[in-house]
């Protein structure tokens, strides 16, 4: 009987997702398998080169470049995960940021503060939707408050063309700071607030140092040229050992290289919009629906 777990290695080893990197790389594996046929037919057909030819000897060179290769590879990967892990850590951060912000009104605030309640319950998730769309440049709809609501009027002063999350915590900041002019919460209970909101415009800082410092360009180029040279040049020498059969061999060696390339490439960027980044959009979604039930 097939365990569970097998059933997952046959799912994922045959069945391509949209994000697959196999997709992806259909057109440049075609491409090379072609070369790779055509270099094969032009040593073993053509040109009928001997058992003696110094191209025979060119795997010493794969053989010694390929740690190379592959030691550039890790770090790329290593150093893109990192910073998918990290945006990762941020929004994770933002989500129990918010609930305690949430917890601390609601023990602050008697029962009978409803409307102060419902400011907050509708401005936390609102800083988390604002942060998703400054990071992708999307517009997600958000309805904060209702038209009949006395709240409106705050939201309604931001101005769309700024740095919308850092407005949306000037919102936050004032409504604390009148809060406490109006006897509505201690000292004690103001400075425990302001350390709750000032880790919010922390964590947009730190997602926007992710997302404005890409990984140098000039290291991707290299990584991405030195794939290419090592592989364009596979044939050559494996064809005397492998004969036809170094067309399948270099397309999968090719696949392997190109696809953790692909993969950096990818995570690198974790708020890029694509599907194996960050999940922002859903974290907000689970913010709103965190703070409403708390409130």
């Amino acid at each position: 009987m097939i365990s569970y777990n097998t059933k997952d290695w046959f799912t994922f080893i045959f069945r391509f997702h949209k994000a697959d990197t196999f997709r992806k790389l259909i057109p440049l594996m075609l491409g090379i398998a072609a070369y790779s046929a055509i270099i094969a037919f032009l040593e073993l057909e053509y040109w009928r080169l001997s058992e003696n030819n110094q191209i025979r000897n060119l795997p010493v060179m794969h053989n010694l470049l390929g740690f190379a290769i592959s030691m550039l590879l890790v770090f790329r990967t290593n150093t893109a995960y990192d910073r998918w892990w990290e945006g990762r850590k941020l929004w994770g951060s933002l989500v129990n940021n918010s609930r305690n912000l949430a917890l601390k009104i609601g023990s602050f605030l008697p029962n009978n503060e409803k409307a102060q309640k419902n400011f907050f319950q509708k401005i936390i998730p609102a800083y988390a939707f604002t942060l998703h769309n400054h990071l992708h440049s999307e517009k997600v709809r958000v309805e904060l408050f209702e038209e009949e609501s006395e709240h409106k009027h705050h939201f309604d002063k931001i101005d769309h063309t700024k740095h919308i999350p850092n407005q949306v915590a000037i919102l936050m900041f004032q409504h604390v700071q009148d809060m406490y002019k109006e006897n509505k919460i201690t000292g004690d209970q103001l400075i425990v607030l302001n350390n709750e909101l000032m880790s919010f415009t922390d964590i947009c800082g730190a997602c926007e140092r992710i997302k404005n410092t890409p990984i140098p360009f000039s290291y991707s180029v290299f990584i991405k040229k030195f794939i290419f040279f090592y592989i364009m040049t596979l044939p050559f020498g494996y064809v005397f050992n492998l004969g036809y059969l170094v067309v399948p061999v270099v397309v999968f060696i090719f696949y392997v290289l190109a696809s953790l390339e692909l993969i950096a490439e990818e995570i690198e960027d974790p708020f890029g919009g694509d599907e194996n980044d960050v999940p922002t959009l859903k974290l907000a979604q689970n913010i709103q629906r965190t703070v409403h039930e708390i409130l």
